[in-house]
């Protein structure tokens, strides 16, 4: 009673797949991968202040995410039962937390950034600028000020297809500026460490690492590969793919979770 719920129209059975995007991201980089998927249970949850509203008093830090994702996964679970989790990016990070928390909310899950949880994971070039007083507010200001067109050519130069790059830049505004602040800032190290530090949960359940061999923002070496060997996960390589591996091969995307879903 009073809790809130705006079903999604593809939320219609048991075991439903929860996708949660990352950063710069809105949930259309999961469009291409969910049209390849033979399954239609499918919900893309949508982190607060990227691309939509964050509620009246949310402070975008890793903890504030992760709360909300378990509540998200508690009203979807109330009528489905628990789900098959998918994480992308931060999404992956904010999945596994969720995985750590309540692991009876979640059947299955897969993340494509395990490594962050290994100890000797160090944050890449541009998170490091994010979490610097004053150098990440002017990177957003700097950003924000040239024209939809250059930031869209600044999404394609790291990997993102134009067409979902474009609506991406239409979504981006000082508040997603102000969450991936907040949010990278709360996750300076050791703090990822704590988090890893908590994984054991996660080896109870079905689990699929994703790795995605030209990926630069993962840590070099395997070390996701590490952590899933440690929580007894698979892996599944996306060959020839970077960080946007749905956006690059979302067929193979959808085989590689169907196959692992449909094995469990």
């Amino acid at each position: 009673m009073g809790r809130r719920r705006r079903p999604p129209a593809c939320y219609v059975r048991a075991m439903t797949a929860v996708l949660v995007h990352g950063n710069p991201e809105t949930p259309v980089i999961w469009e291409p991968m969910v049209a390849q998927l033979e399954r239609s249970d499918v919900v893309c949850l949508q982190l607060p202040g990227f691309g939509c509203p964050a509620p009246p008093g949310f402070g975008a830090t890793k903890e504030e995410y992760a709360d909300w994702l378990v509540t998200e996964l508690e009203l979807i679970a109330e009528s489905g039962g628990p789900v098959d989790l998918v994480g992308h990016d931060w999404g992956g990070g904010l999945a596994m937390r969720a995985v750590s928390l309540r692991p009876e909310l979640v059947r299955t899950w897969a993340s494509d950034v395990l490594g962050l949880f290994h100890p000797d994971y160090v944050w890449h070039d541009l998170a490091q600028i994010w979490q610097t007083e004053g150098a990440g507010e002017e990177y957003f200001d700097a950003v924000l000020a040239t024209s939809p067109g250059q930031q869209a050519d600044l999404l394609e130069s790291v990997g993102i297809p134009r067409s979902t790059a474009v609506k991406l830049v239409a979504s981006s505004d000082a508040e997603m500026g102000r969450c991936v602040l907040s949010l990278y800032r709360s996750a300076t190290q050791p703090a990822m460490l704590e988090w890893g530090r908590a994984l054991s949960p996660a080896a109870r359940l079905p689990g699929l690492n994703i790795t995605a061999p030209l990926d630069p923002f993962v840590g070099s070496g395997d070390l996701g590969g590490i952590v899933a060997a440690q929580l007894g996960a698979r892996t599944h390589v996306m060959e020839g793919q970077g960080h946007w591996w749905m956006l690059g091969d979302p067929g193979g995307g959808a085989r590689a979770l169907e196959s692992f879903w449909a094995s469990v």
